[in-house]
């Protein structure tokens, strides 16, 4: 028997019995549909969170600051012995500072972070609003959604609204105790020129974020931090393990990264679980359509045995049907996943609209995972139709004939 007219025996159910089939391949289709729907916003929430706290750039810096045992601060020396590490590809260092600032006659204390134009891409920051610091605007500056709420504005407002600032530092322009936010001994150093608002970042603190190139008059050679972006992934250990010889603490966003996926992992399995039992309960329905199907068509069996079909093209002729139909309700169940997560997708937005949030992407299903529950719809139809269809291969062609 060739197999074109397997393949026709195989779906001569689809015609014969419409409705069964259809009900069948639907229960399998809601089983699919709630793993593809669970799993993917496991998926989508882990992009959504992840988007929101690294950059690709971010996911290869080293986060540089002194051990507590030594001075408190990173020299100009060690930032150069920094920089001639074998896979260092960049190095940006920061250092913070009390100031006063003011707009429109309000004033108010705020924690200042000088940084350069290249510092904020290596943290990760994601701005609410407007755009990062650069070199082209160096009276540019980024605040919190927190200091223009202090200024009773919010984030669309406060951009290119300009701040003049009183700075407290260390009386010999460097501190010696390291941080410059804890140094006792301070004098106070106004800004002669305004700085304008360019961008917000989500932040609860009342933190701003300054040009290094706006504070060319201050001499400052001892760093809080330094952020150090590797060359790639590879080096990242090598490059960590130096800097911890050179008796600096290190950590990194990846790390983070790492364990955030760690646990979308352990929810993503937990998701699936939910919808694997509703595919135990469709397989089991597919299961008794088989078997129904099987007593049916016990004497057409004995038929075709008796004018030469073998034992092995009756089991695959079921094995195919039901294959088929797990094939297809996979097929309808990435479907119904689909519009599932469309929906409450649609649903959820509305209502962030509404309270004044952001819009999200809640699902993702990558093309890997989409093929895979395919192929895992086909072999659990498969494994459906094997008893089903070494039962129907052993029927003994008299007993069949008779069968009514």
């Amino acid at each position: 028997m060739k197999f074109s007219d397997l393949f026709v025996l195989s779906t001569r159910m689809f015609k014969a019995r419409t409705s069964r089939t259809f009900l069948t391949i639907l229960g399998m289709s809601v089983g699919i549909g709630a793993i593809v729907f669970l799993v993917s916003l496991g998926y989508g929430l882990q992009d959504t969170i992840l988007q929101k706290i690294t950059t690709s750039d971010s996911l290869l810096t080293l986060d540089v600051t002194p051990e507590q045992t030594s001075s408190g601060s990173i020299g100009q020396e060690a930032l150069d012995k920094i920089k001639k590490i074998g896979g260092v590809a960049e190095v940006s260092p920061s250092y913070q500072l009390n100031a006063q600032g003011k707009m429109d006659n309000l004033v108010t204390d705020l924690s200042a972070t000088v940084v350069d134009s290249e510092y904020l891409k290596l943290s990760g920051t994601q701005l609410a609003q407007g755009r990062i610091i650069n070199d082209d605007e160096p009276q540019g500056i980024i605040v919190s959604t927190s200091v223009s709420q202090i200024f009773g504005k919010n984030a669309g407002e406060i951009i290119g609204k300009t701040m003049t600032f009183t700075f407290s530092l260390p009386e010999n322009g460097n501190s010696d105790q390291g941080n410059s936010l804890t140094a006792t001994n301070t004098k106070q150093y106004a800004s002669s020129q305004p700085f304008t608002v360019i961008g917000v970042v989500d932040s609860s603190d009342s933190s701003i974020y300054i040009n290094t190139r706006a504070m060319k008059d201050i001499s400052i050679s001892n760093f809080d931090e330094a952020k150090v972006k590797c060359v790639n992934s590879g080096v990242m250990g090598a490059v960590d393990s130096q800097l911890t010889q050179m008796h600096f603490s290190v950590s990194s966003l990846s790390q983070t990264v790492d364990q955030a996926n760690q646990v979308f992992r352990i929810i993503r399995m937990v998701l699936m679980l939910f919808g694997v039992i509703a595919l135990v309960v469709s397989a089991i329905g597919m299961f008794n359509t088989m078997t129904i199907t099987l007593l049916e068509r016990t004497e057409e069996i004995g038929i075709m045995k008796s004018i030469g079909a073998s034992d092995q093209m009756i089991s695959m002729m079921f094995v195919m049907e039901a294959t088929i139909m797990g094939l297809l309700g996979g097929l309808v169940g990435i479907a119904i996943g689909y519009l599932e997560g469309k929906i409450f997708n649609l649903v959820i937005n509305l209502i962030a609209s509404h309270f004044g949030g952001q819009q999200v992407n809640l699902f993702s299903s990558p093309l890997w995972f989409v093929s895979s529950v395919i192929a895992f719809s086909a072999v659990v139809g498969f494994i459906t139709g094997v008893i089903p269809a070494r039962r129907a291969s052993k029927i003994d062609p008299l007993d069949a004939l008779r069968y009514k």
